[in-house]
């Protein structure tokens, strides 16, 4: 044993006369590494079993011929090492021989017992394992599984129904190790693993022929079950939960709607009792709650925070489930990841298995995180979700080519979504859905107690935060020579000194005791923030007028710090457009209040007015579940028909007269002919009604100026020559281009232009040298959202 010892350090001592420290070192670990790569490999080799894993037999069948070639590999590699030690053991160099003799004394420290007998050990176990899996692949009958056989059916097919096959092989070639979840799906560095996962996992290459597709199987979809209306919340509340603060004022909020969702389902279950409606799987994902978002709403729960995107999603939530729908909540990434059977890993592959869920409903920050951890099915599946939105997405800065080429694009937006799908607070543009929310109904009783329990000198000034009250000192004291002031400014120690001393504040009071103050006063004054809440519709549900300011000029992304970066162009003319607009006087007086005098004189006006509490229909329970109910059952942007008819192509109508479009009489606006049949589309047809736009003016604004609302699902079957004709526009030309202002006619040149990208057909996009072509419809009294033959 000593004389192997002493040859050993004699040849190690060679070595090092060669090389250089540096390489000694780097020479060391990878013999190391050597050792151990082929002592796992045998362990590996020897202990495989089959069905020891999930993908085992893949392993077994399809692992042995790249292993074989593994082991060659590494029986060359040590050929090679032997004949390099060897030419180095002739090599010397006299003058390193100090250097030598420390290394010397230091091997033998180190004590290589038996290292020349662990080598030529390693060697035999290889030689074994390379006659074992000869052996193993002979007894292997399976077709076409000799070296040659498997190696032409693990080729990278040529199809050209798959451009794209080979790059995408490559990429796995190179970039495999990655994500873990590729190893997840089996990928084990093999050219084959590589193609049984292109084919059968994404979709880049063509299915193998030598593999058993009826392994296989497609998950079957659930039966279809009929929904049924609810009354009892319980089974919400369970789900919901109370971990954080934020949930526990949801679940309050649910409890003290209770009973309005239940008569309101009571009503509404009356009406649609004819109508069979399918009971969707909805997943909903409140993605600004989450940790891993911030989740920085519900430490200001307690402190007067904004409280109005939670207001929303607890309506939310109870309608889904009022409506009878299968209902799943998701409050972290993890249980988002677990909802959507996403596989372990980094967000690189697709899910698992199909969508679970028919509907997904989440906010920017939860699609960002499906994003994030779909994978290539986020591209696939995106269509079944609805953004909730509070301020809206415009296509212009929702379709991300576009956006980035025309200035549209912010740190929102650019998902290529169908505006559709966007759902907001107020009915802001009609390219988004209207979602809305609940605003808590008075009975008649109450109404009753009410009028009578008014003080007409009584004002609430909207403001929890004391930073609202800032230099406000002058309509505060205007205010107060006529009414007594109310305020509900949060604070801990001390008041806020931005609120005057003549002003009584409350604090920061729990929904129930805010209710009871709103129902005594008779004005709620907004000092100009925030934008668009839910509050002034609670106060003008309780008997107040809503006193806020006009912004002159109005406010936008382009002008103000607060929309900068939003996916909007909207102008917001006062704090609370819709209450503006929808409600108006005598409920909503909109004052400018840089000018004192009409401040005071509007302050006069509320003193002698007197009006009832007022809900819009829309902001009801059961307007809410109408609304809601027919979008669930009517909105599909998963299946796409094209243009009708194609592009460019005129006089092609099946029926007659040639043009889809007639003269509506006594009118300028033309509607669709009834015996011109389409494909199936909601709203239905029959409540078009198209419009020319004067120069610079939206579709939004022609629409309303004629009573009517803009529809987006009517811009592809106007989007043709006949509409310009049937509208007298004398196109000297036609183009089709990428433009969110288009189908519109130049003012100056005559030309007509046809939209060319669905995804911008845009209700809001205007244009001074333009004149838009404006698909309108009519809506139901109360209810914007739906037309009168949308139910």
């Amino acid at each position: 044993m000593i004389a192997v010892n002493t040859e050993c350090i004699t040849m190690v001592r060679r070595c090092l006369l060669t090389f250089k420290p540096f390489r000694i070192f780097v020479a060391g670990i990878g013999f190391f590494s050597l050792c151990f790569l082929m002592t796992s490999l045998g362990g590996q080799f020897s202990a495989k079993r089959l069905g020891d894993a999930p993908f085992s037999i893949r392993t077994e069948v399809l692992g042995g011929l790249e292993s074989r070639g593994v082991l060659r590999k590494i029986s060359d590699m040590l050929e090679i090492i032997m004949k390099r030690i060897d030419t180095l053991s002739k090599l010397s160099n006299s003058s390193e021989s100090q250097r030598l003799e420390e290394l010397s004394s230091a091997l033998h420290r180190f004590q290589p017992v038996g290292l020349v007998e662990r080598i030529q050990a390693i060697a035999q176990n290889v030689s074994d394992m390379a006659v074992r899996m000869e052996q193993i692949l002979k007894k292997t009958n399976i077709p076409g599984r000799g070296r040659d056989g498997v190696m032409s059916q693990c080729e990278v097919p040529k199809d050209p129904g798959y451009p794209d096959c080979a790059s995408k092989v490559d990429w796995m070639r190179a970039r495999w190790t990655s994500d873990p979840c590729y190893a997840f799906y089996g990928v084990d560095g093999s050219e084959c693993s590589f193609l049984i996962y292109l084919s059968e996992v994404e979709w880049f290459c063509p299915p193998l022929a030598w593999r058993n597709q009826s392994s296989h199987l497609t998950i079957s979809r659930p039966p279809k079950r009929q929904a049924f209306l609810r009354s009892d919340l319980a089974l919400l509340l369970e789900q919901v939960g109370s971990g954080k603060e934020s949930l526990s004022f949801m679940r309050r909020r649910m409890r003290r709607l209770a009973a309005q969702w239940a008569a309101a389902a009571h009503r509404l279950d009356e009406r649609l009792r004819s109508q069979y409606r399918e009971q969707k799987r909805i997943l909903v994902h409140v993605g600004f709650l989450t940790e891993e978002s911030g989740d920085v709403f519900s430490p200001k729960v307690l402190k007067g925070g904004p409280l109005g995107e939670m207001v929303q999603w607890a309506d939310i939530l109870s309608t889904l489930h009022v409506l009878g729908h299968n209902l799943r909540i998701s409050l972290s990434v993890k249980e988002l990841q677990g909802s959507l059977g996403v596989p372990p890993g980094r967000g690189s592959c697709p899910l698992i298995g199909p969508l679970p869920f028919d509907l997904i409903y989440t906010d920017y920050h939860g699609l960002q995180q499906m994003k994030q951890h779909m994978g290539l099915s986020f591209r696939q599946h995106r269509c079944h979700i609805r953004v909730i939105d509070t301020f809206g997405t415009e296509p212009a800065y929702n379709h991300e080519e576009y956006a980035t080429m025309h200035g549209y694009r912010t740190n929102w937006g650019y998902w290529n979504l169908n505006c559709k799908q966007y759902m907001t607070m107020f009915p802001h543009t009609p390219d988004n859905s209207f979602m809305g929310f609940v605003t808590e109904e008075v009975n008649q009783t109450a109404r009753m107690n009410i009028q009578k329990d008014k003080v007409n000198n009584m004002a609430v000034v909207y403001g929890k935060e004391a930073n609202m009250w800032k230099g406000k000192e002058n309509l505060l004291t205007i205010l107060h020579h006529y009414m007594d002031i109310h305020g509900t400014v949060y604070y801990e120690v001390q008041r806020p000194p931005e609120v005057p001393a003549f002003v009584r504040n409350h604090g920061l009071l729990p929904q129930n005791e805010l209710q009871q103050l709103l129902r005594k006063a008779k004005l709620f004054m907004g000092f100009g923030f925030p934008y668009e809440g839910p509050a002034p519709l609670e106060a003008i549900a309780n008997g107040c007028i809503f006193l806020q300011p006009k912004f002159d000029p109005p406010r936008s992304s382009l002008n103000h710090e607060f929309f900068r970066g939003k996916p909007t162009s909207r102008e917001v003319s006062s704090q609370h457009p819709y209450a503006e607009q929808y409600i108006s006087k005598p409920h909503v007086i909109t004052v400018d209040f840089n000018n004192s005098q009409e401040f005071e004189a509007a302050v006069r006006d509320i003193l002698k007015a007197k009006v009832e509490p007022f809900i819009p229909y829309e902001f009801t329970c059961k307007g809410m579940l109408e609304r809601v109910n027919a979008y669930i059952q009517h909105q599909d942007f998963c299946h796409h028909s094209g243009p009708f008819p194609a592009i460019n192509e005129s006089k092609s109508w099946p029926g007659n007269p040639p043009s889809p479009l007639l003269q509506l009489s006594n009118s300028t606006a033309l509607i669709w002919a009834p015996n011109i049949s389409a494909p199936a589309c909601w709203p239905p047809l029959s409540a078009l009604r198209l419009l020319l736009s004067p120069e610079a003016l939206s579709c939004v604004k022609t629409c309303q100026d004629a009573g009517l609302i803009c529809e987006p699902a009517f811009f592809p079957f106007i989007n043709n020559m006949e509409a310009f004709n049937g509208l007298n526009a004398h196109c000297e030309s036609l183009e089709s281009e990428k433009n969110h202002v288009y189908p519109a006619i130049h003012v100056d040149r005559r030309e007509c232009f046809l939209q060319k990208e669905p995804l911008l057909f845009s209700c809001a996009g205007f244009s001074g040298k333009h004149r838009r072509l404006c698909p309108c419809r009519d809506f139901l009294h109360g209810q914007v959202a739906l037309c009168r033959d949308c139910l």
